[in-house]
């Protein structure tokens, strides 16, 4: 008795499982809803990555279905964080993943660190009744550094960095520098919008040269010993750049 044939269809059955995934790969394959579940995002953002080259094309069964492999949940979390979590565009990202994929984790995971032990020692709050006795600056003048960006308070207090900012321009009122000589609080501003440039410039240096070529603690650690040395090197810096600018002055005058 001859044996029937079999059928296309009965072929592909063959090499699918009862959800038309394929045999032997059902643990490591997704369906859509499934990555979207595990990923923390909509189906259709998933369509959307995909419309747009951020995930590789899914294994697909038929026209109509298709598995995701286990793997897309992690590269979808990673472009959710670079997106929401760094403002970056989907372009950047796309690019960031298709030239290193494990050096664009290494970046987060690196930002995450030097940001968690920075976070370490701002946690400590100074009330501001205790900020203005300290140092002597008025409220106002408290005020409108907050309106300018310059500080920073929350429902606690100041943080340690905005301490030492209050401190510093207490100095510079008790030597003299006020509201009188046309020292405001906006002449911060000059140096607030500097140093933004500067901070820019150094964080994406940092990232750049330590992301994914050492171990995370050991890039945090190598970036906290350069901390004091820059700053004393900024702040000579600072004094001799003046200096040479008193004497480009004089020189003009002579």
């Amino acid at each position: 008795m001859p044996h029937d044939q079999p059928t296309p269809a009965s072929r592909a059955d063959a090499h699918t499982d009862d959800q038309g995934a394929p045999n032997g790969r059902r643990e490591h394959l997704l369906k859509i809803s499934e990555l979207a579940r595990e990923s923390g995002v909509s189906t259709a953002t998933i369509k959307h990555y995909l419309r747009e080259g951020l995930l590789p094309e899914p294994v697909k069964t038929s026209r109509n279905m298709a598995y995701y492999p286990r793997e897309f949940v992690d590269r979808i979390k990673l472009i959710k964080q670079l997106q929401e979590e760094r403002f970056l565009p989907l372009r950047l990202i796309k690019t960031m993943l298709e030239e290193d994929p494990e050096r664009a984790r290494a970046l987060v995971e690196l930002e995450d660190r030097i940001l968690e032990r920075a976070l370490e020692g701002e946690r400590e709050r100074t009330p501001r009744a205790e900020l203005e006795r300290r140092y002597g600056v008025p409220g106002e003048v408290l005020d409108r550094l907050a309106e300018l960006g310059v500080l920073s308070p929350d429902g606690d207090g100041y943080s340690p960095l905005d301490v030492q900012i209050v401190e510093a321009i207490g100095r510079f009122r008790a030597g003299g520098y006020d509201e009188r000589l046309g020292f405001t609080v906006y002449d911060t501003l000059r140096y607030k919008r500097l140093l933004e440039e500067l901070a820019r410039e150094e964080i994406a240096v940092l990232m750049e040269r330590l992301a994914g070529r050492m171990a995370t603690e050991r890039a945090v650690a190598l970036i906290e010993a350069g901390v004091d040395p820059l700053h004393d090197l900024i702040a000579a810096l600072h004094r001799k750049l003046l200096l040479q600018e008193l004497r480009r002055m004089r020189g003009q005058q002579d």
